[in-house]
């Protein structure tokens, strides 16, 4: 008696495990699609200090067009903090049907989406594109950088990053000089190294700011970032550095830029400039906002020349209109011209496996959408009218060849219209240019007109063939490995060169024991990993 009582009790346990089951499979399907039809998506988002989700027009917008019901985990659009919610979530098992993030705030690197992708909590996206998006699988198909940016080694598209293709960001490092001082001392602008010494010991001696005192700062930079370092500008003289991988490309060969007789060369000529008083000793140290404060100085403008992509890097007061780009510097070897293809892998859009089918249609239909210009004005800009309205015959676009599209309202009070940089999708190069400014480049209103004249000066400067880092994909069995490689040779090439620079270490005594040292290091590796993934690259289909 006693086993069949065990024996009914274990039949009622299993009946009871199943029927719970069903009923969670209920639930779930329930909670995936509301009684009034609409589909339940969550989604991972940043939203900044001007807009309201949740009575957001845009999201009332989506939520209507494609029967949606959102439920944001929101971040903030700082990015130290919001990057460690999106990686917790992941870690913990507790994250979201879908991913909308911002490029320079959270996005999954590449390595990033190898790893989930292959742990299968970020679903390949080739079949749902194909099927449901036309028009982005337009811009796949169109675009070969673009697709070969998207596509991890395997053959999967793990997400999808935003085709932002900003014209002034495409060659990021310019050298923007105070030509009011020109002027003054009856300068021209120099388009040598030699003519850049020679203008700069005249800010250093001539007191161009009129104060009586030498406290000019005749050239500067700052840490904070790769466009903020002096030495790409006037290393391209030289041998190109393009600030990111310090790797070289000719017929095919991948080779290392930073252990050459033309680095050294380079980093000669920069010493001289430091030896001699012309650099900021801050340069190689400070942070933006240090940066900021000398262009800012209120008393008196003490700055000379600045390293930057754009002058609001270095100074955001009424001292900015005194900077201008000068063309890239003819050297004893090149005139180049750093070069960055602005979209770079990773991604800003991903679907997780938590997506029902149903959700993950409507989340590609969604992305796809924003790749119309329609939908990328909507998403991205707002409401025409209110944030926007489009061009008169009047109206001239900041390329003055190409016919002028819409222009910005800049309106005092928020909208809360659009998911700002987290719908930013679709703005390729053509759209960009037709976007309308003020002639007037030393405002607000043309301050992207006077970007996009800066960068005609570097336009094409690069060398045929430079390293496609922005595109470049690592296999999962070498990151590790490439990881270790890429930090340790490129933070001693940075570390090395300032103290050249600044006489902390002898090009004469010390430059073999610096090559020697990048040896111990793995440099050959490096180029070799690099090799493949350029080749990789090429072979693409």
């Amino acid at each position: 008696m006693k086993q069949k009582h065990f024996r009914a009790l274990l039949l009622f346990m299993f009946l009871m495990i199943i029927v719970s089951a069903c009923d969670s499979g209920e639930e779930a399907s329930e909670e995936v699609e509301n009684s009034d039809g609409y589909t339940n998506m969550s989604v991972f988002i940043a939203e900044n200090g001007e807009m309201d989700l949740e009575t957001n027009s845009f999201t009332e917008f989506a939520e209507d067009e494609f029967d949606i019901h959102f439920e944001f985990q929101k971040t903030s659009y700082d990015s130290s903090s919001a990057k460690e919610k999106r990686q917790i979530s992941l870690a913990s098992g507790d994250y979201p049907d879908v991913f909308f993030l911002v490029d320079w705030v959270d996005k999954f690197e590449p390595s990033e989406l190898l790893k989930y992708g292959e742990q299968g909590a970020l679903i390949p996206l080739n079949d749902l594109i194909e099927e449901h998006a036309p028009n982005l699988s337009k811009v796949l198909d169109e675009r070969d950088s673009f697709r070969k940016i998207a596509t991890a080694p395997d053959g999967n598209i793990y997400g999808i990053p935003g085709l932002e293709e900003c014209f002034h960001c495409t060659w990021p490092n310019k050298l923007w000089l105070n030509t009011d001082w020109l002027e003054k001392l009856n300068l021209d602008i120099p388009s040598t190294h030699e003519e850049l010494k020679e203008v700069l010991t005249a800010f250093k001696e001539q007191d161009p700011n009129g104060n009586g005192k030498q406290d000019e700062l005749p050239l500067s930079g700052s840490a904070a970032s790769p466009n903020h370092s002096i030495i790409p500008i006037l290393m391209n003289g030289f041998v190109y550095d393009d600030a990111q991988t310090r790797l070289l490309v000719k017929n095919g060969e991948v080779s290392f830029a930073a252990n050459t007789p033309e680095w050294r060369e380079g980093l000669e000529y920069i010493h001289s400039l430091y030896e001699e008083g012309l650099i900021d000793s801050g340069a190689f140290t400070q942070n933006r906002d240090a940066f900021i404060q000398l262009g800012n100085n209120a008393d008196n403008v003490i700055l000379g020349a600045a390293a930057a992509q754009h002058p609001w890097e270095f100074v955001d007061n009424e001292n900015q209109y005194a900077y201008n780009p000068i063309a890239p510097l003819q050297g004893p070897n090149h005139q180049y011209a750093t070069y960055n293809y602005p979209v770079t892998n990773g991604a800003t859009f991903a679907i997780t496996n938590k997506a029902s089918e149903k959700t993950q249609v409507k989340a590609i239909k969604l992305l796809d959408y924003m790749f119309t210009i329609d939908g990328m004005v909507r998403a991205h800009l707002g409401v025409e009218g209110e944030d926007w309205v489009t061009s008169e015959e009047s109206d001239v676009a900041i390329n003055e060849d190409v016919e002028p599209n819409v222009k910005l309202l800049h309106p005092e009070e928020p909208t809360n219209n659009n998911w700002s940089a987290a719908a930013q999708y679709y703005q390729p190069r053509e759209f960009r240019d037709g976007q309308v400014q003020a002639e007037d480049i030393y405002t607000d209103e043309g301050y992207e007109r006077r970007l996009q004249e800066a960068t005609y000066l570097y336009e094409g400067k690069e060398p045929e063939e430079t390293f496609p880092f922005w595109a470049a994909w690592y296999p999962e069995e070498v990151q590790d490995e490439y990881s270790t490689l890429e930090t340790n040779i490129l933070d001693n090439v940075e570390q090395s060169a300032t103290q050249f620079i600044t006489g902390e270490l002898s090009l004469e005594d010390d430059w073999d024991d610096y090559v020697n040292g990048l040896e111990s290091l793995g440099v050959d590796r490096y180029v070799e990993i690099n090799q493949e993934a350029y080749d990789n690259y090429l072979n693409e289909d």
